[in-house]
């Protein structure tokens, strides 16, 4: 029962992102259409609602989720282990090499889907990591998940332990898959409704992995998907309607910078030139 229950909170949260992002991933490539819309407010409002709606229901969800007969399945542990990868240097990991792999092959989508990725992974870090050490809310571990009310102004400055709000494994997740769901939407639009509750289904799962490991609440996974998914919407909208801004000009190559990666090697030597024109 408590298993499926698990389930359930993560389809929860993965439907919440995903239905934010298809109401806006699709108008992204439009040149013309601004960086905020009115219906950024309704996303904003869903979001808040939900991570209002979480703050009452901390405690008994962290007992759910890290129920004794959860918290030894061997299986369990391994699938959080796991999904912690995706939340931290995942991102960064899988972005930094589909970018060199799309710079060789000279696949610009592969190149462009890696560097907006990475770019919504970036921001969704910076504004997460604001509310972090602002709100300075105490860890679930703190308090042997007892007090899920615990926060102190800018005490995060002072340690890790206090900075609960929001989880920064599920702003990471999130903000990869609003970009990744924002940029296959736009080269084929049919599959929104495919590779977007995939890929918000993955990050659900991550940040119920940090609830599973007592590193968050239920609300910080909330918000944290919340930052994540503006982030990655508003990164990839930024750069379809400022086609050649000056990072993309520079990481991309265009016409008036151009950037390269070159293999070469002797038949027991191998190396990487890379040629960066400003």
């Amino acid at each position: 029962m408590n298993a499926r229950r698990w389930i359930m909170a993560s389809v929860a949260v993965a439907t919440l992102a995903s239905a934010s992002g298809a109401q806006t991933a699709g108008d992204s490539a439009r040149l013309t259409r601004p960086l905020f819309v009115t219906s950024d407010l309704y996303i904003l409002g869903m979001f808040t609602a939900a991570t209002i709606a979480m703050f009452p229901l901390d405690r008994h969800l962290a007992s759910v989720v890290r129920d004794q007969g959860l918290l030894t399945n061997k299986n369990l542990m391994r699938a959080s282990s796991a999904f912690r990868f995706f939340g931290g240097p995942g991102p960064y990991v899988i972005g930094s090499s589909m970018y060199v792999l799309g710079r060789l092959t000279k696949t610009r989508r592969a190149t462009e889907l890696a560097l907006h990725g990475t770019e919504a992974v970036v921001v969704g870090q910076v504004v997460s990591g604001v509310l972090k050490i602002g709100l300075g809310r105490a860890r679930p571990y703190t308090s042997a998940d007892t007090n899920a009310h615990n926060f102190g102004f800018l005490r995060g400055l002072k340690t890790g332990d206090y900075q609960s709000f929001p989880s920064g494994h599920a702003t990471s997740a999130f903000a990869a898959a609003a970009a990744v769901s924002a940029e296959t939407s736009e080269w084929w639009p049919r599959t929104k409704w495919i590779f977007g509750p995939i890929l918000y289904g993955g990050a659900a799962l991550v940040g119920l992995s940090r609830i599973y490991d007592d590193k968050h609440w239920a609300s910080d996974v909330i918000m944290g998907a919340a930052v994540g998914t503006v982030a990655g919407i508003k990164t990839v909208r930024f750069n379809h309607t400022h086609e050649g801004n000056r990072i993309d000009r520079f990481l991309l190559g265009g016409k008036e910078s151009e950037s390269s990666f070159r293999l070469f090697g002797d038949g027991r030597n191998l190396g990487l030139a890379a040629h960066f024109e400003w």
